[in-house]
């Protein structure tokens, strides 16, 4: 009795405490404008990948090979995220997240304006730059206004209010697609996101009090586990991202109307998950939770080349979406190992590392996919079989738990 009442004093001290941080970020000025910023980021990349498929086979003709070299240009960016330091030598890290904004908004307005094969190339690649250089800078600037308590909390709530942006911007596409062409809907999506990059331009959400940033290009031997789940993280990512939506389209005939309602409820789901998943890092462990996430992203891949049924393919690619937030672990843990004058640069490394494979991989596995649809799948098990040996390597001690 004695310890059952010491651990209920010590659960509702705990309450109170993480009750006072939500408090306190809520009213930080770098959260509220990372907010704006996510929600416009989200609200664009989600409108390219609704309309992406059905646009491209059915307005531009194009087939799996010309979707996978899409796809790996579509990483480009995000192989050149490592440039961001050295731009933030002419300009703050926060502007620079402001600006990529307003490129990702001109790429994705163009979209339309383009239905073929090179046109798609063109514009593709300049909503990445965009989408690419924010999530870089999101990234570095969480971890650098917000401690290892907190950080994992910021982060899932940042992914819960974008699922909840991706909400909003499937069920607007879902009700005008049959009254509105693809270009209109493009330019419309497009236009607002602008206006939000425009408006992060004239924001100053700044402290003076932090560790400045080197800004130069970082690479430690100590980090190396970070390196390495980062670069698998975005080996098999890239197999979900540029195939599993296609599968849905070209194998089991999914309609506009019912990708975008696989995304709302998709999102629905990680609206509510997403804010659990950085308590999970904080209360278990980063270990613990990658764990999970590759463990079960085996089955999940193997499942994809297997299922035939429609139902659960979308179930699949539900499932997958959430464990995706998972890898937000992955970059709480380089807070708690790194130096915190190396995070800028890091995270702009790690992007870099993130799409080695990225920039391959869908080339290759349009090629394979032309084989046979089920081989980049199985790769994609492989690969999760593989992180899930690595992060056996994480160790540290949980403070929740001491």
């Amino acid at each position: 009795m004695p310890y059952l009442c010491k651990q209920r004093k010590k659960d509702a001290s705990q309450s109170t405490t993480r009750i006072s941080m939500m408090k306190e970020i809520r009213q930080n000025a770098m959260y509220r404008f990372l907010m704006i910023l996510t929600i416009s980021s989200a609200m664009g990349l989600q409108a390219w990948r609704t309309l992406f498929d059905n646009f491209a086979v059915k307005v531009a003709g194009l087939d799996g090979n010309h979707i996978g070299m899409i796809q790996s240009i579509r990483e480009v960016p995000g192989f050149l995220a490592l440039l961001a330091v050295f731009v933030i030598m002419i300009i703050k890290e926060h502007r620079l997240s402001a600006l990529a904004i307003l490129i990702l908004g001109i790429g994705v307005s163009a979209t339309g304006l383009f239905p073929s094969y090179t046109g798609l190339l063109f514009t593709t690649l300049i909503m990445s730059f965009g989408f690419h250089y924010y999530e870089t800078t999101n990234q570095s600037l969480t971890l650098q206004y917000f401690d290892s308590q907190t950080s994992p909390w910021v982060f899932g709530k940042l992914r819960g209010i974008a699922a909840a942006s991706n909400i909003t911007i499937g069920l607007m596409i879902y009700f005008i697609a049959p009254i509105f062409n693809f270009k209109q809907i493009y330019l419309l999506i497009g236009g607002f996101i602008i206006v939000a990059g425009l408006w992060g331009l004239l924001q100053n959400p700044v402290q003076h009090d932090l560790i400045p940033q080197h800004k130069k290009m970082v690479l430690r031997k100590k980090y190396w586990l970070f390196y390495f789940l980062t670069f698998m993280s975005g080996a098999r990512r890239q197999i979900f991202i540029a195939f599993a939506v296609f599968l849905l389209v070209k194998k089991f005939q999914f309609t506009v109307q019912e990708v975008t309602i696989l995304f709302v409820i998709n999102n629905i789901t990680n609206y509510f998950l997403s804010p659990l998943i950085g308590k999970s890092i904080i209360r278990f462990g980063e270990r613990w939770v990658l764990s999970l996430e590759y463990f079960s992203l085996i089955f999940i891949f193997l499942a994809y080349a297997t299922v035939e049924s429609k139902i659960l393919i979308a179930l699949l690619y539900i499932l997958d979406h959430v464990f995706f937030n998972f890898a937000i672990a992955i970059r709480t843990y380089f807070q708690k190992v790194g130096n915190p004058q190396d995070i800028a640069s890091s995270m702009a490394v790690g992007f870099t590392v993130n799409h080695i494979a990225a920039v391959v991989l869908p080339a290759v596995g349009g090629l394979l996919w032309i084989v046979d649809y089920r081989i980049p799948f199985i790769c994609g098990a492989v690969l999760s079989v593989i992180s899930l040996i690595a992060v056996q390597q994480i160790k540290l001690k949980n403070p929740e738990t001491t």
